[in-house]
């Protein structure tokens, strides 16, 4: 099977975690039988990218959009305009199947209409919450935005959740009856492995965008109560946004500002090296599809804290494979930080189920080979 797939997430020189969930499943799916074209789409009004050298290869397409969420409703049709010539060219010399839009815009949008040009099946998988893009788009372009995804989830041979609150999330705004499936995000486990020994640091990581649903703020206030009890605890915290500095002057004001290392955006290798390295991972985030990082964390062995109504809630089982707290409820995160850094057979014994969770259900061999099954159904 030949799959065309459209994507506004793929790695780049500069970031290789940018869009990594849609790169790493695509050696799997080979092994199955599935062969995937690449094209990553960037707008015209974003710098130019270098693609990563290590991921799979992909062509690389801009196309005209007006920035910000006023153009983002439209971004799809100029995004099809911008391809249709080059993919009907390629389809005629070696024809597609199907294919796989990741975002319903601007990807999903132009794949809805690409496959009416070439009379083949389209999939889009929704990788948020903010599903209709009303969160992201306020106002009558919100409006649009939402119009456009409603199109595109009719129109779609199926549309792919990465987890039973995405798929909520497309059904209570469909308008009607969309063919809907969830496949988790796999984990890529031999860079994500644990450590040889355990380390002897009282290190709490977390990894995200610095942005305000991520939560970073409540963390630094449970760590600032953590200390009394833990001395020589510590914060490493990866990753860049609007937020950074906020959070480095809250971590003035609260005294704990040699105890927390703002990192900054590193690559995958750094990343899982930094997750062997701590004693626990802690994401509070208030807004989560899913959280592939949470994933990682549990891959690495260590025990992860997130948040209840989320996403990874489907996957951790509170007590046995990892941690769960109400969002933005400081005392339980402080709770369940001490709790945890305390009990070292407590973290030995979360981490471990973590890491059998992951080995389990969770790799870019299941990813694969959900989505080659869900494939065979839409071109049967």
């Amino acid at each position: 099977m030949r799959v065309l797939t459209l994507t506004p997430f793929y790695p780049t020189a500069s970031d290789d975690a940018a869009g990594c969930f849609t790169a790493e499943p695509l050696p799997a799916l080979q092994k199955l039988g599935i062969r995937s074209h690449v094209i990553a789409v960037q707008p015209l009004y974003r710098a130019v990218e270098k693609p990563d050298p290590l991921s799979p290869p992909a062509t690389w397409v801009r196309y005209p959009c007006l920035p910000g969420g006023i153009g983002l409703a439209s971004a799809g049709r100029l995004l099809y305009v911008s391809l249709v010539a080059e993919v009907r060219s390629i389809h005629e010399s070696e024809p597609f199947d199907l294919i796989h839009a990741h975002a319903a815009l601007p990807c999903g949008h132009a794949a809805s209409l690409l496959s009416r040009e070439l009379g083949i099946p389209s999939v889009v998988t929704v990788h948020g919450l903010d599903a209709y893009f009303t969160r992201q788009v306020q106002g009558i372009t919100g409006g649009w935005c939402e119009r456009v995804a409603r199109f595109v989830y009719h129109s779609a041979a199926r549309v792919i959740g990465i987890s039973s609150k995405v798929v909520d999330r497309v059904a209570a705004a469909a308008s009607g009856q969309v063919r809907m499936k969830v496949i988790y995000n796999g984990v890529d486990c031999e860079r994500f492995h644990p450590a040889a020994d355990e380390s002897e640091r009282t290190v709490v990581l977390s990894v995200g965008n610095l942005i305000p649903i991520k939560g970073h703020d409540l963390l630094l206030r449970a760590l600032a109560m953590a200390q009394k009890q833990f001395p020589r605890l510590q914060c490493q915290i990866i990753g860049d946004g609007p937020e950074r500095g906020h959070l480095q002057r809250l971590a003035r004001e609260l005294g704990i500002v040699e105890r927390v290392q703002f990192l900054g955006r590193q690559n995958r290798a750094q990343v899982a090296d930094a997750m062997r390295r701590c004693s626990m991972f802690a994401l509070p985030s208030r807004y989560e599809g899913l959280g592939c990082v949470y994933l990682e964390a549990m891959a690495t062995g260590k025990p992860v804290i997130a948040c209840k109504g989320q996403g990874i809630e489907e996957i951790i089982d509170h007590g046995r494979n990892g941690w769960l707290i109400d969002p933005d409820d400081l005392d339980e995160l402080t709770c369940a930080l001490t709790r945890i850094l305390a009990d070292a057979p407590l973290r030995q014994r979360l981490g471990s189920d973590a890491r059998r969770t992951v080995l389990e259900s969770h790799t870019l061999h299941h990813q694969a080979a959900s989505l080659a099954a869900l494939y065979q159904e839409c071109v049967a």
